[in-house]
């Protein structure tokens, strides 16, 4: 005789079994109907359209508004976007490797990368694409134009261009090689002991390229170390923890995923025998630092193995996988949130779930959760990783931002270029006050007139006083408003001369040195740095180390 709370238990367990199949059933059966509605209508859309359609542009657009809905990592890459997707993970695309960037209705130049194809055929900042492959290039945009410049390697592609200060055009046809993006910017010695190494994106062998700079400036005597993420926006996953295994032992638990499939939920430990686990250690970090910059970075505060210097981090705590679709396209696609040691997830955004005006909601600090590092520190999961020694990030004057709008920073130095055969090496080189006299002069003539917050604001003002139907007096007064703020931007290119003498000085130097040459010279006049030496003196090495244990 069966027992009756088994069989009732049996019963529930298969009815547990058919609720799920038949939701599963359900499921499938709700994406095969609308497959099918979508598909019909796509046939019908090209049957009977007035017009001819680009099928293939239509479904990008379709699916790439589909994919709007949910967060901004889940993206499509058509097979036609393949070298975007490469680039990505790899650092490597087919190419002629130089940065552009959008001068009115036409892409420029801005840098070629050293050694490359760009440099080799003799492209300069500020010259002008005219027209690619005999295609016209007014009215393209940054997007259009490094779509159009890449391509398999061994393939040509014909620039028409006009070269900077030049009324001509040249036209060179350039074959594309694989151009493959440093992940280290810079690396050296910033003073006798203290060693740094900038990191610029997680792509593979980050990790191989960041231990053999590191033990390159262990031969140089490093004492300290300096690990640079600003503006780091991440990468591979599994170069992060490379990287944070170089620092702290073997068997260490740097991150754990989490997902809506449990099979895929994965716990990322160091493999290998680390570099070296004693080395006093500081990690740059600003609100461009993201991903894998911040699994390493809260890592390694989780751990105390290091001390985080700057602003807090971008919030990013999603992971992507890469899945292949039909046809040779991919699909990136969120599949998890990863957790550092101490539990804390650095997401700041919640793209699950939108406000009353459609907007995403945003993590607010006051309802941050306390977790704890290994040495008892307490740490808060704000959405992104808060340094333990906060930078007040710089702000530019509007004088200066209006400069680089109007392109007479980058101008300048392309002036200076053609003026200046040569330059000092980077660390001896100085922009004087008479380079920085020439510079007024140059924006002088060109007439430049910018608008300040304030200036912005009176207008409104203004017109508020004129519909409030205020007496003469009051107008009078904003008239002089306005006529004391004239006079004083008139002293603005000497009162901000500092910042936009810096400006001027990293973009004359990346004319003939390059990018390596530019994170070089940023050194000299890097506000970090200051905070960096102080740490890295003996009275500072002990806010270093207090810093790093619990403040109970």
């Amino acid at each position: 005789m069966k027992h009756p709370k088994k069989r009732r238990l049996l019963i529930l367990a298969v009815a547990v079994c058919i609720a799920g199949t038949f939701g599963f059933v359900q499921h499938d059966f709700e994406i095969a109907k609308n497959l099918d509605i979508y598909a019909t209508l796509l046939r019908q859309i090209n049957t009977y359209y007035v017009d001819d359609i680009n099928v293939g542009d239509m479904v990008k657009n379709s699916i790439d508004a589909m994919l709007e809905e949910l967060d901004p990592y889940t993206v499509y890459y058509p097979e036609s976007d393949l070298e975007e997707f490469k680039l990505m993970t790899t650092g490597q695309y087919g190419g002629i490797g130089a940065l552009i960037q959008q001068d009115s209705d036409y892409v420029v130049i801005s840098e070629p990368y050293e050694n490359t194809p760009a440099m080799e055929a003799g492209l300069q900042a500020g010259d002008k694409i005219l027209s690619i492959d005999g295609k016209n290039a007014k009215g393209k945009t940054v997007s259009d134009v490094s779509t159009a410049l890449k391509g398999q390697p061994g393939t040509k592609v014909k620039l028409t261009l006009q070269p900077y200060g030049k009324k001509g055009s040249v036209t060179k046809e350039i074959e594309r090689k694989e151009i493959k993006l440093p992940s280290i910017a810079y690396a050296g010695m910033i003073d006798d002991a203290t060693g740094y190494i900038r990191l610029t994106q997680f792509t593979e062998n980050a990790s191989k390229e960041l231990k053999e700079a590191f033990q390159k400036l262990k031969g140089q005597q490093m004492k300290y170390f300096v690990l640079d993420l600003r503006n780091n926006g991440g990468g591979l996953l599994s170069e992060a923890v490379n990287i944070v295994n170089l620092f702290v032992p073997k068997g260490e638990l740097v991150v754990s995923t989490k997902g809506k499939k449990a099979d895929i939920n994965q716990q990322f430990y160091t493999q290998n025998e680390p570099l070296d686990t004693e080395i006093p250690l500081i990690v740059l970090v600003n609100e461009n630092s993201a991903s894998a910059s911040e699994i390493v970075a809260g890592t390694l505060q989780d751990l105390d193995r290091g001390v985080i210097i700057g602003t807090r981090t971008f919030g990013k705590g999603l992971v992507q996988n890469v899945l292949p679709l039909s046809y040779n396209t991919r699909l990136k696609v969120t599949v998890s949130k990863y957790y550092i040691p101490s539990g804390r997830c650095i997401q700041k955004i919640d793209y699950g779930h939108k406000d009353s005006n459609g907007v995403n909601i945003r993590k607010a600090d006051s309802l941050a959760t306390a977790f704890k590092t290994r040495n008892g520190r307490t740490v808060y999961d704000y959405g992104g990783v808060e340094p333990d020694i906060k930078i007040t990030p710089e702000t530019y004057s509007t004088v200066l931002l209006s400069l680089m709008e109007k392109r007479m920073i980058f101008n300048y130095a392309n002036e200076f270029k053609i003026n200046n055969r040569n330059i000092p090496p980077v660390s001896d080189f100085q922009f004087t006050d008479a380079m920085y006299e020439d510079f007024v002069k140059y924006v002088a003539q060109r007439h430049i007139q910018y608008e300040t917050f304030t200036e912005k604001e009176l207008k409104h003002l203004e017109e508020a006083v004129k519909d409030d139907k205020f007496s003469e007096a009051v107008q009078k007064e904003i008239e002089n408003l306005r006529e004391s703020i004239k006079k004083e931007k008139e002293n603005d290119f000497q009162k901000y001369k500092k910042e936009i003498s810096e400006m001027l000085y990293l973009e004359i130097v990346s004319r003939y040195y390059y990018q390596k040459g530019e994170s070089e010279a940023a050194l000299k006049i890097d506000p970090y740095m200051q905070k960096v030496k102080e740490l890295f003196q003996e009275k500072g090495l002990l806010e270093y180390r207090s810093t790093l244990k619990s403040k109970k």
